[in-house]
C-alpha cells in the first residue's frame, strides 16, 4: 500500500503574528515553523500503516526551500521519502492542481491530508484534491482502517459519528482523533540522522490558475477592560448589558 500525506508548513501558535506592506503581507521575522497538527495526526497513523501493514509513506509539500526542514522532520518520524512542489502556496485550488499531479503520477492509494491548515483554516484542499482526480473523499476523520482495498472510516458529524465504508483509492481529511496525541511520534537522534540520507525529491509547478488573493490581514480587536458590577446591583447590570455591550 502506497500511502502519501499531505504536509503544510504553518507557523507555531506560540509566534508573535504581524503584517507588513499595510497589512497586506504576513511577516515572516522570528516566525517558528511546525507541521500543520491535523497533517502530524495524518502522518503518525500513515507510520502505524507502514509498521502492521507494510506500507511505505511519502510526505510532500507544496513551498519554497525554507519549508525543507518541516519535511526533514517528518522523514525524521518516519516516512520513507519526502517530494517539495517548488512552488508558492498562493491559494488552496493551486495547491490541489499541484498535490493532484503529484498523486496521479506516483499512484497513491491513500492519501492523508489535514482536513484544515492552522494559518488559513480554509478546510478547501482535500475534497479539491478529491474532486480533480476523482477519488473517494471522507472528511474529518477520527480513525481509518483499511483491509485489501476496502476502506472502514471514522468521522465526526453533528451531534456524534459515523462509520462509514469506502475503497481505494480515497483521499482522507483527518484531525486529532485519527491518532490520539499522546501517539504523536517525536523525533529521537537516530531518525533525525536517517532523515538526512532519505530522498528528498524537488518537482517544478504544474500550470494552475490561482483564484484568490490576500488582500489586507487584521488582527481581532484588543479585549476591553472588565467592568465588576456588585452582585446586588442587577438594574446596572441590566443596563450595561442593553446599553453598553447590546446583547438583550
Amino acid at each position: 500500500m502506497k500511502i502519501l500525506v499531505c504536509i503544510s508548513h504553518v507557523p507555531d501558535t506560540t509566534s508573535k503574528i504581524n503584517f507588513t506592506n499595510g497589512d497586506a503581507d504576513f511577516d515572516t521575522n522570528g516566525v517558528q515553523y511546525v507541521i500543520n497538527p491535523n497533517d502530524e495526526f495524518g502522518l503518525t497513523r500513515a507510520i502505524w500503516f507502514q509498521e502492521q501493514q507494510g506500507a511505505t509513506v511519502t510526505v510532500v509539500n507544496v513551498g519554497g526551500p525554507d519549508t525543507e526542514p518541516t519535511l526533514r522532520k517528518a522523514l525524521a518520524i518516519g516516512a520513507n521519502e519526502a517530494i517539495r512542489v517548488n512552488a508558492n502556496p498562493t491559494d488552496g485550488f493551486f495547491v490541489a492542481k499541484q498535490l493532484a499531479e503529484v498523486i496521479k503520477n506516483g499512484g497513491y492509494d491513500v492519501v492523508i491530508a489535514g482536513k484544515e491548515s492552522l494559518d488559513y483554516n480554509g478546510g478547501m484542499v482535500p475534497g479539491m484534491i478529491a474532486g480533480i482526480l476523482g477519488y473517494n473523499f471522507l472528511n474529518s476523520c477520527t480513525g481509518i482502517t483499511v483491509e485489501g482495498t476496502n476502506v472502514t472510516a471514522v468521522r465526526e458529524i453533528d451531534g456524534g459519528k459515523e462509520t462509514v465504508s469506502s475503497s481505494l483509492p480515497i483521499i482522507i481529511g483527518g484531525q486529532k482523533g485519527i491518532v490520539e496525541e499522546k501517539d504523536l511520534r517525536i523525533p529521537n537522534m537516530r531518525g533525525i540522522m536517517t532523515a538526512r540520507t532519505k530522498v528528498l525529491t524537488i518537482l517544478e509547478p504544474v500550470d494552475a490558475a490561482v483564484n484568490t488573493k490576500a488582500v489586507k490581514f487584521e488582527k481581532p480587536a484588543p479585549k476591553s477592560a472588565v467592568k465588576l458590577i456588585s452582585a446586588d446591583n442587577l438594574d446596572e447590570l441590566i443596563n450595561l448589558l442593553h446599553n453598553e455591550a447590546k446583547v438583550i
